[in-house]
């Protein structure tokens, strides 16, 4: 990982770090780079840039863990541009690094009044890291740093960055390549949503015909043999709707849609045979005949679970690729 992807990282991250209540960041922007003032991750608590209402993250993206010296020449950029008013005080100031802060840091950093003299005094004294820059220490920068609360100075450890980043399952896996777990799926509303519509009505359509009587959504579901059947049918819409999820989060909805069109290959030859008079023979057909389709090609077929293939049929009636009645 180079210093660039480390910063987008901690971008993502930004993005989906939980702050309490349920709040987000509301905006988030990588700077890092030219010009940056110091910032490579801009993450704001409300739509404008505003005082102590947004987090300053600075990625050094280092082969050890950060010394003293690695920081203060960082946080000499950052007190000048603060004094110049390129942007205002954050909230708080993050140090993000794979290694994270070292022992001389740490401690320095549980002090914040000996935090804030030792800047000073190296900075004046021009000790490693900030050789040659005693000049720029002028007397409107003391003062400002000796009114910076040096308690905001942080370190954000990387398993917290990471925890943070792997909330985008999508972004997580492309990165790392660590797919995340398939969570539940759903489980199917005791009534019939709008998102269930054209399944709904050609499953109905099913019942009737079999029964040689015209039938409602609400017959239907207080019926003996049909509705349960009808309520396992959804079960297994449902199952699919799980996985639709998971694709959608970790791959993009066109995997979904992919095994989709696989499945509709492998269950029309079954479903279209002139031996099937009804439409639920037909429904049948199609679901006993997708739960037993090989789709090794898809990339979901890891994350297969029994009703899944069943589930999908029902899909593509909602997207109007199959009918069970004619």
């Amino acid at each position: 990982m180079d210093p660039d992807q480390w910063e987008k990282l901690i971008e993502v991250a930004c993005v989906n770090r939980p702050l309490g209540g349920g709040a987000k960041y509301v905006f988030v922007k990588q700077l890092g780079g030219a010009g940056d003032g110091g910032r490579d991750v801009e993450a704001r608590l409300v739509p404008d840039l505003r005082e102590g209402q947004w987090d300053l993250y600075q990625g050094k993206h280092y082969d050890h863990a950060l010394t003293p010296t690695d920081v203060f020449k960082e946080l000499a950029k950052f007190f000048k541009h603060l004094l110049a008013k390129t942007y205002p005080r954050p909230r708080y100031y993050y140090l993000c690094a794979p290694r994270g802060v070292g022992n001389d840091l740490h401690n320095l950093m549980t002090k914040p009044s000996e935090f804030q003299r030792r800047l000073l005094d190296d900075w004046k004294a021009e000790r490693t890291g900030l050789k040659g820059r005693s000049s720029e220490l002028t007397d409107a920068l003391r003062e400002l740093i000796l009114k910076f609360d040096f308690k905001t100075i942080v370190e954000c450890q990387t398993r917290d960055i990471l925890t943070w980043h792997a909330l985008d399952r999508g972004a997580h896996h492309e990165l790392f390549g660590i797919e995340a777990a398939r969570g539940d799926d759903p489980a199917a509303p005791s009534d019939p949503t709008a998102h269930e519509q054209v399944y709904v009505e050609e499953l109905i359509k099913v019942y009737a015909e079999s029964s040689g009587t015209p039938m409602t959504l609400t017959e239907l579901m207080a019926s003996g043999d049909c509705g349960d059947h009808f309520q396992a049918q959804r079960t297994l819409f449902y199952c699919a709707e799980g996985l639709k999820t998971f694709s959608s989060e970790l791959y993009g909805e066109e995997e979904f849609d992919a095994l989709l069109g696989m499945v509709l290959t492998g269950v029309a030859p079954k479903i279209k045979s002139p031996r099937l008079k009804t439409g639920l023979e037909r429904l049948e057909a199609g679901t006993s005949g997708a739960e037993q389709l090989a789709v090794n090609d898809s990339v979901l077929a890891p994350r297969l679970r029994p009703g899944d293939l069943p589930g999908t049929c029902h899909h593509l009636v909602n997207k109007g690729k199959l009918k069970w009645v004619k």
